[in-house]
């Protein structure tokens, strides 16, 4: 896979949770670390995501937002 975005992480997977328009997919990173995506509902599907499934953040810089607890 070659992608133009240099932050690639790889992780599995942890939890989807699928709304009516989008879904949350929580990915965890190796070390324990997690990273929280929002993407269509229909993306989702195709990928076939689901709890265990090796996947690969790609973060673009131009494209990330940033939140507190």
């Amino acid at each position: 896979m070659k992608l133009s975005a240099r932050n690639a992480l790889k992780g599995k997977v942890k939890k989807v949770t699928a709304g009516v328009v989008n879904t949350e997919v929580v990915v965890e990173l190796p070390g324990g670390d997690e990273v929280v995506s929002m993407i269509s509902k229909e993306s989702a599907e195709k990928l076939g995501l689901k709890p265990g499934k090796d996947v690969y953040a790609v973060i673009k810089a131009t494209n990330v937002m940033i939140g507190i607890d």
